[in-house]
């Protein structure tokens, strides 16, 4: 299938998710979040993805500041709305740790998917980050709160405000691919961020949600592509977390015919991970995230790394990838 004409900035194929400079399961400086952030530009990646979940506020605050030393026209950014920050009045001192943000709770996320909040939430993200625009914005994870409400109210809000020439293009990130499917028929969306459910182990996607934006023309950015880290060593362990607990028994059975299969071509798993999602035409930018600055390097490499054909041509012929 030949590729379309993109409806989305010019992305590359590797993209920086910011959660990690919000403080995402273990504090850090400014200092560390920036060398963070620089290993991921001197590696060639210009799409950085945030929110204002992320570390209530801290992710947009830090990114901002650092793209703000870069040619503004040299690099995408995208933040999410669907939540608000408010003061919180139930602060008792301590961290945000429930959110896995070792930041102070003097802040609270409040949902707010009416057309007023849409516009609140992208001044006040623009206003944290210092930036002059934001080039895409995401409906943030929609269906934890009322997809019907954020169809009805939230994607029309969106396309107001790209008509209005606000944002560039906007769309909806989850990981739920029904709800794909249902924003991509509700509205006129440029890009979806698909996390954790189009990747090299998993594909639940691929059903249903990605023909639906072959069919919309709707640009796909795949994120969460490690599996929770899973895909991320060559020797995955049975100890690691799998989403909210433990690796249920069919995935690690799944995961062990992929290593093994990516053993006999000597090709490294995390390659396979970064690259696998990009073979969709429809997917543009692989987002991945990364707490230091050697990560950053470590999966710029595994993106450029060549992987032969055959090797997917196996995963295909053993029913572990689509074919």
């Amino acid at each position: 299938m030949s590729s379309p004409e993109p409806r989305t900035p010019t992305l590359t194929p590797l993209g920086y998710g910011a959660a990690n400079v919000g403080n995402l399961f273990r504090a850090m400086s400014d200092d560390d979040a920036f060398a963070i952030l620089e290993a991921a530009w001197e590696s060639g990646i210009r799409y950085f993805d945030t929110a204002p979940h992320y570390g209530l506020g801290l992710s947009e605050r830090r990114l901002g500041a650092f793209l703000s030393t870069k040619p503004r026209d040299e690099y995408v950014v995208s933040t999410k709305v669907g939540r608000l920050l408010r003061p919180n009045p139930d602060d008792d001192g301590g961290l945000d740790l429930d959110h896995d943000f070792h930041v102070p709770t003097t802040l609270r996320r409040e949902w707010d998917v009416s057309a007023d909040g849409i516009r609140t939430s992208i001044s006040e993200s623009l206003q944290r980050m210092g930036l002059d625009r934001i080039d895409m914005v995401y409906l943030h994870d929609p269906e934890r709160h009322d997809l019907d409400l954020a169809v009805a109210e939230a994607l029309p809000a969106l396309e107001q405000l790209r008509a209005e020439g606000v944002v560039r293009a906007v769309g909806i990130g989850t990981m739920v691919a029904d709800t794909v499917v249902r924003g991509v028929g509700a509205a006129d969306l440029d890009v979806v961020m698909i996390a954790g459910r189009y990747t090299l182990l998993e594909q639940p996607a691929a059903a249903e949600a990605l023909p639906a934006c072959h069919r919309s023309r709707t640009d796909v950015v795949a994120a969460s592509v490690f599996n929770s880290g899973l895909l991320a060593t060559a020797k995955p362990s049975r100890e690691g977390r799998y989403e909210y607990g433990g690796v249920p028994d069919d995935v690690w059975e799944r995961l062990q015919r992929i290593t093994a299969i990516a053993a006999d071509w000597e090709v490294p798993l995390p390659a396979a991970a970064v690259q696998f999602p990009l073979r969709d035409t429809a997917v543009r930018s692989v987002v991945v995230g990364g707490s230091r600055p050697a990560h950053l390097v470590q999966n710029a490499e595994y993106m450029r790394l060549p992987v032969p054909d055959g090797f997917w041509a196996e995963l295909a012929d053993a029913a572990l990838i689509p074919a």
